[in-house]
């Protein structure tokens, strides 16, 4: 009998053609002798659809070809088993594939996907909620927003929205912080929750950060002037700056004055006054160079 393979395909996110992908796929399982199930998303109960998948055909791995959006649902659907995550980067947020250093040859990625080492990796839970690698309150949150809302994607349209959005920014928010049994208050731009080093977009936000550790970073932005934001952006991240403080710890609580535009893994989640953050620690064994 052979064995075989799920492969979850988004077919719209970051606005990519997912054919190439899905023949990829067929062509490489038929030349290794394995069985491709096929499972395209619908946003209509895929959570459930992928958990029996996984019960009828119990997989060593799942394929993923979209965004952060669909790996952490794929992720939320088989936490409790033991399988391997192969990502094959698709989506308009690519923040975990970029984090995970993989290539951009989709040919490379396949064999990585389907043949590669593995990390356990950790989850943050935030509210409840699952993230992979970086979410956060404040400035960042309000620019995803805006795009979210806009018409223009890509790059560019990023570019729109990060000028928008600093151009009408709020004041800064009050922020009361409690991790490793210390409480701090600062007044705060954006607070970044951080499993990983870098955003989508490349730029670093957390240089010490491992996704194995069992620890999150708490990156606290105090003052986010243009040149700082500058900075951070073009990959420069001033670590050294009064402005910028990082706080490790496995817990935490964050309350704030007013709410605060929020976001996971680059999806607006609403404004919020209060996150109970904890670590998920080895959560999720995704393939990787």
């Amino acid at each position: 009998m052979k064995k075989s393979i799920i492969m979850v395909v988004n077919p719209i996110s970051g606005d990519v053609d997912k054919t190439q992908f899905v023949e990829a796929a067929s062509f490489f399982t038929e030349k290794e002798n394995l069985e491709l199930i096929l499972y395209e998303t619908t946003g209509e109960g895929d959570l459930v659809k992928i958990k029996e998948l996984y019960n009828t055909h119990q997989p060593e791995r799942i394929l993923v070809a979209g965004g952060d959006g669909t790996i952490k649902m794929v992720a939320e659907a088989i936490e409790k088993h033991d399988v391997i995550l192969g990502i094959l980067p698709a989506g308009s947020a690519n923040g975990l594939s970029v984090d995970l250093n993989l290539p951009t040859a989709l040919e490379d990625n396949l064999k990585i996907a389907f043949y590669g080492n593995y990390i356990e990796m950790d989850m943050i839970a935030i509210n409840g909620k699952k993230s992979l690698h970086l979410s956060d309150i404040g400035l960042n949150a309000d620019l995803v927003k805006n795009y979210e809302n806009s018409e223009t994607r890509g790059m560019w349209g990023y570019a729109i929205q990060a000028y928008t959005t600093l151009k009408d920014m709020e004041d800064p928010f009050e922020a009361t912080i409690t991790a490793n049994n210390q409480t701090i208050k600062c007044v705060a731009r954006m607070i970044v929750i951080a499993n990983s080093q870098k955003y989508g977009t490349g730029v670093m936000i957390n240089p010490d950060g491992a996704m194995n550790d069992g620890k999150f970073e708490l990156v606290i932005l105090k003052n986010l002037d243009l040149i700082v934001f500058g900075q951070i952006i073009t990959g420069n991240m001033p670590i050294e700056n009064d402005d910028i403080e990082i706080i490790s710890t496995d817990r935490a609580t964050i309350k704030t004055n007013i709410p605060v535009n929020f976001q996971i893994d680059g999806e607006y989640c609403g404004a919020e006054s209060l996150l109970e953050i904890s670590i998920l620690h080895k959560q999720l064994k995704v393939a990787i160079p």
